[in-house]
């Protein structure tokens, strides 16, 4: 059932509840402005049952806009606003068959082909929330910076987290590495906003352009954690932003799970870096016997919009995520691919995130993606974008050398494309399909 959100904040009327660059809101303060606002929607001609996909940024004015939609009756389904106006045609084609229970319909990354829309009910969003209020100790106390677009399921799930849990949300746009560290000082804030940014939720490149900035200074001592998420945090990264003494947290998360599936809080990354955690409460995981990721919960969406068959989950009553892992014996999940990145040379099954991170461990590479290009002979070739450090020119002989130290033969990769600008999506997630492309075209 579509809920008002603003009814089950946790908030006390005179609490903050959002800022933006130059206002804020209580929360008895936003609900008259979100009821100002729904009262226009109905004016426009808005209703209860519409669906709408509409473009949302992270700003203080679309979130009063989310939830004015929601006390309409509306479901919305956010929009990146970096998207072109066909795809925009593209999702609003597909919204058929959105089910009565969706409070909004967010779409998956499609990384790997045409994006698949996901019904996200309240008592997904619900039980999101509790599970990371449990997992990282969070409380009414805590500043979130919304630095994701409610558009990604990371940035919906930050804004209805922060307000269902009591906190304060801090909406001044697009993310931006130089105004959030402003903000975790305290600086940037209106009047009576009162406390710096204490939480944040990105993508490990919105880190790495944290750590560049600040030049790998600690964070204030008022700053309690960085949820890193959306795609696998690299192992340079997370060794970087420890020996820098930012506490960051690790998750593992899809749409279809309504954000965190695991989480590592700040004290385990320390002492276990790259595991992601156990699941959140509520979940359940088991590793299949291909190794692959299976989940089932309350955080589980139940339907998929505009494709056939609908369902997330399949018929043994997991969501198959299509994600690789392993299991330790404290029952911490390690991420270690995905089953579509695997590349099969000769016979033999390469793992395209065992290469990439040998290649980020050299030097001079800053950043790397590995893909599998069709080779008559051999099936597939490992082929590899490399974004050089920013060091100088890369020796591509001495790459090769280094990576013979590690890798075994088939696994080496025999195409290279160096370059700046790895393509991503508007998510920040690596855009493999353009990866693919272009390293094609340099091995060609």
């Amino acid at each position: 059932m579509l809920v008002d959100l603003l009814d089950e904040a946790a908030g006390t009327p005179d609490m903050v509840a959002l800022v933006s660059a130059e206002a804020r809101w209580t929360y008895a303060e936003l609900d008259w402005v979100v009821s100002e606002r729904a009262d226009k929607l109905r004016d426009q001609g808005m209703r209860e049952g519409q669906i709408l996909p509409i473009p949302l940024d992270a700003t203080a004015d679309a979130v009063i806009q989310l939830l004015a939609l929601w006390r309409v009756g509306v479901t919305p389904a956010p929009l990146n606003s970096r998207l072109t106006q066909a795809e925009r045609d593209s999702a609003a084609q597909a919204l058929s068959g959105v089910p009565s229970e969706a409070q909004a319909v967010l779409w998956t990354s499609g990384t790997e082909g045409r994006p698949r829309g996901v019904a996200i009910s309240y008592r997904n969003i619900a039980a999101s929330a509790l599970a990371a209020e449990e997992r990282l100790e969070l409380s009414h106390e805590d500043v979130w910076l919304a630095s994701l677009s409610p558009a990604h399921i990371g940035g919906l799930a930050l804004v209805t987290r922060a307000l269902l849990l009591g906190s304060r949300l801090v909406a001044v746009g697009p993310f931006d590495a130089e105004r959030t560290l402003g903000l975790m000082e305290g600086r940037g804030l209106p009047e009576g906003a009162t406390a710096p940014v204490t939480h944040i939720s990105v993508v490990p490149t919105q880190l790495l352009r944290l750590l560049d900035l600040s030049g790998d200074a600690p964070p204030p001592e008022t700053f309690g954690c960085a949820l890193v998420g959306g795609a696998r945090a690299p192992t340079k990264l997370v060794e970087r932003a420890l020996a820098a003494g930012w506490p960051i947290a690790l998750t593992y998360g899809l749409t279809e799970t309504t954000s965190q599936v695991a989480t590592a809080p700040p004290g385990l990354t320390v002492r276990k870096p790259g595991t992601v955690g156990r699941p959140l409460q509520g979940l359940d995981l088991r590793i299949g016997d291909d190794g692959e990721i299976l989940v089932r919960g309350a955080t589980v969406a139940r339907s998929y919009v505009g494709v056939r068959p609908p369902d997330v989950v399949a018929a043994d009553g997991w969501l198959h995520t299509g994600d690789l892992g392993r299991v330790d014996e404290d029952g911490d999940l390690w991420i270690t691919g995905r089953r579509s990145d695997r590349i099969v040379t000769g016979g033999v099954t390469v793992d395209a995130v065992e290469v990439e991170e040998a290649l980020r461990a050299h030097a001079g590479v800053g950043d790397a993606c590995v893909v599998g290009l069709p080779d008559e002979e051999w099936g597939e070739r490992v082929a590899a974008w490399v974004e050089p450090n920013g060091t100088g020119l890369l020796d591509l002989a001495d790459l090769s050398s280094f990576l013979r130290d590690r890798l075994s033969g088939p696994k080496l990769p025999r195409v290279y494309h160096v370059a700046n600008g790895l393509p991503r999506n508007a998510n920040g997630k690596v855009d493999r399909a353009a990866v693919r492309a272009a390293v094609a075209r340099a091995g060609s």
